[in-house]
């Protein structure tokens, strides 16, 4: 018999932990090669692990909700051959994808200061706390004593992220005992906490109460978040689309035909937006402390509702590259396996620029928030038929037209109103002009 390590797999260059939502497979039991062993979530995407060999589940090293860095062994599998041990790495069914958030909402740190005291890899009282407890203890104001007040429900006692995130909801809605707080340096007084409570809900007889799943409540920080660090301004514009609309009805029958998929707008506004982009480059960028970081590659976010109501941020990597067929196989794929939950983890980060379609809603303006750490969301509404007035040479006629608003929500630390209102105006006039002579 041998021994093998089943690891947890690198699922993306921004992903370093992973945590254990499921075991499929329990001790003992017998495993095909490729036979999914457990289910891991990040804080996006959930994924199943195979097994890279046949064998039998002899040990499972992790519990559920553990939170395990990538490259670490999770569970042992017994196999068929010699006695010496080896290791093997999985290899993550990461096509799987759960929800969208744009980007990560808590990043792993070896330590983090500040009047709550010094957090560290361990509470004082020697639990584990791991880089995502950390994180969220950090954020939330949570300090070093409070930490070990906190039973924790994972392996050895560990706080787990369910375990923290409760504590911080019953802490708000003051159903906590206050833990003493660590003493603040000597030469530098604690500021006046900011922390804001939320009011408390009082739940009526015929009230229902539905637990918030995992990505509903990453979703919540990530508004949350995404609201407190950008000081939010909203403008609008009405763009005149016949043209446009006109093209497409025209074109669509063929293009079905042709490439066996839909059309949509959704393209064509990618393809206007990163037009845009290109004449106002500093609306593609991100706010690192004092520092600016202009992007050079256009990738464009695309907000996906799920069925389960939550969304998701497929990313359309190097928009600026494809022509408009390219972008419209490319959002046609990523739409798909989105609702289908078969992104992987690398499909919706790296994010530089996101387009919400409100009008797929029946809405015909929205004010967007911010996917961090963007600094600008792009909101189209429906586009309706409207009477307008409409100049000629033998003078003003009202027309029946293709109209709709667009709305940016910007940054308003780097993006003034001046660079936002331009950019709008722009993406505007790049549907108005729309080549209808054009072939796709």
């Amino acid at each position: 018999m041998a021994k093998v390590e089943l690891i947890m797999p690198k699922m993306g260059e921004s992903v370093a932990e992973a945590t254990i939502t499921n075991w499929v497979k329990s001790v003992g039991d017998t495993i095909e090669m490729d036979e999914t062993v457990l289910e891991i979530a990040t804080d996006k995407v959930d994924s199943e692990v195979p097994s890279p060999v046949a064998g039998v589940l002899v040990e499972q090293l992790f519990n559920e909700e553990d939170v395990v860095e990538v490259g670490q062994a999770i569970a042992i599998i017994e196999t068929e051959g010699g006695a010496e041990e080896t290791a093997a790495p999985a290899t993550s069914n990461t096509e799987t994808a759960a929800a969208k958030v744009e980007e990560t909402v808590a990043t792993a740190v070896e330590s983090v200061s500040g009047d709550q005291g010094a957090i560290g890899k361990s509470s004082p009282g020697g639990k584990f706390l791991s880089p995502l407890v950390r994180s969220i203890a950090a954020e939330e104001g949570i300090n070093p004593s409070e930490l070990d007040a906190i039973k924790g429900t994972g392996k050895e006692g560990r706080i787990t992220k369910n375990d923290i995130l409760s504590y911080v909801a019953d802490k708000k809605a003051g159903k906590t005992t206050p833990a003493p707080k660590a003493a603040p340096a000597p030469s530098k007084p604690a500021p006046a906490s900011k922390t804001i409570q939320a009011p408390s809900v009082p739940v009526g007889t015929n009230d229902e109460i539905i637990e918030m799943d995992r990505m509903r409540k990453l979703i919540a920080d990530h508004m949350v978040m995404s609201k407190h660090v950008s000081p939010h301004v909203t403008s609008f514009v009405e763009a005149d689309v016949t043209e446009l609309v006109n093209w497409r009805n025209s074109v669509k029958g063929d293009f079905k035909k042709r490439e066996k998929q839909n059309i949509t707008f959704t393209p064509i506004f990618i393809e206007a937006v990163v037009k845009a982009i290109k004449d106002f480059p500093m609306i593609n960028v991100s706010v690192d402390g004092n520092k600016i970081i202009k992007h050079n590659d256009i990738n464009v976010g695309m907000a996906t509702a799920l069925p389960s109501g939550n969304l998701i941020v497929p990313v359309i990597k190097h928009a600026d590259e494809k022509s408009l067929l390219g972008i419209t196989k490319n959002v046609n794929d990523l739409a798909n396996r989105a609702r289908n939950n078969k992104l992987s983890p690398d499909e919706i980060s790296g994010g530089t620029f996101t387009l919400t379609n409100v009008g797929g809603f029946g809405n015909v303006m929205g004010t967007p928030i911010i996917n961090q750490p963007q600094v600008a969301i792009l909101a189209v509404g429906a586009i309706q038929k409207k009477p307008a007035v409409l100049e000629t040479e033998h003078g003003d006629v009202i027309a029946i037209r293709h109209k709709m608003f667009l709305s940016l929500s910007y940054d308003h630390r780097v993006v003034d109103g001046s660079l936002g209102g331009s950019f709008l105006r722009r993406v505007a006039d790049y549907l108005e002009q729309f080549d209808t002579t054009r072939t796709v």
